[in-house]
């Protein structure tokens, strides 16, 4: 199977100058391949939004490499990180800050007009159809107020994938949901999985959830715990 993403030796630090340098990741080791669908779990200050930051290309690590498709990231500008991000990285979040002032359809088509500026009628047709598949297709015109909860979710998580990424990441995409919901939300995930090959690395509290991920990752005091993935390198002891 292909690489999507791979880490090595990544750490990460704050502070300096007159403040004690925390370093919050140490020296984590990991791999993700094409059509997996994995569960990333762990306590609060285990470093997993951090991790979920360096992944999406949101910050720098202090030291050790990320490549994504092959690319090496270290050392690439602003414009070439968010070209980067643009062309392989979808993400979901807890809250699914959709613009109030758009439409589902017009939120949906968000990440080109950020990209390119523009959308094509090609563009137009692409956003519907992701709609009608995740069955709002009737609810294409209608702002996120009118829609409900798991309604703007299921908005939000379409949108992650329409530039067609090869790597979802998802913070907490159910953690703002009632059991029912999250529960479709969720299945929609697979469902996603499945059909397109597409990469999903879901952030989780709920081992619920987890336990229906084939792969499970657990983060603790930021070293990833043995797992299937690559051996994180050693490192002093953090907090």
């Amino acid at each position: 199977m292909a690489e999507v993403m791979t880490l090595q030796g990544v750490k990460k630090s704050y502070g300096g100058g007159k403040s004690p340098r925390v370093e919050v990741l140490h020296g984590i080791g990991l791999q993700l391949v094409e059509g997996e669908f994995a569960a990333l779990l762990g306590p609060s200050g285990s470093g997993k939004s951090t991790l979920l930051n360096i992944m999406g290309l949101l910050e720098t690590p202090t030291a050790g490499e990320l490549h994504i498709a092959g690319t090496a990231t270290a050392g690439l500008d602003d414009a070439a990180r968010t070209a980067l991000r643009n062309r392989y990285l979808g993400f979901v979040f807890q809250f699914h800050h959709l613009l109030p002032a758009f439409s589902a359809l017009e939120n949906v088509m968000m990440p080109l007009f950020a990209g390119q500026g523009r959308v094509t009628s090609q563009d137009r047709q692409r956003a519907a159809m992701l709609l009608q598949r995740v069955g709002l297709a009737e609810h294409a015109a209608k702002q996120p107020v009118q829609l409900s909860g798991g309604q703007q979710q299921r908005v939000a998580i379409v949108r992650a994938l329409m530039n067609r990424p090869r790597l979802v990441l998802a913070d907490e995409p159910t953690g703002n949901l009632d059991t029912q919901t999250a529960n479709e939300v969720f299945a929609l995930l697979h469902e996603l999985n499945r059909e397109d090959g597409t990469t999903f690395l879901i952030v989780t509290h709920d081992q619920r959830l987890a336990d229906g991920c084939p792969r499970q990752i657990r983060l603790l005091d930021g070293r990833l715990q043995p797992d299937g993935w690559l051996s994180p390198a050693p490192s002093a002891s953090g907090r």
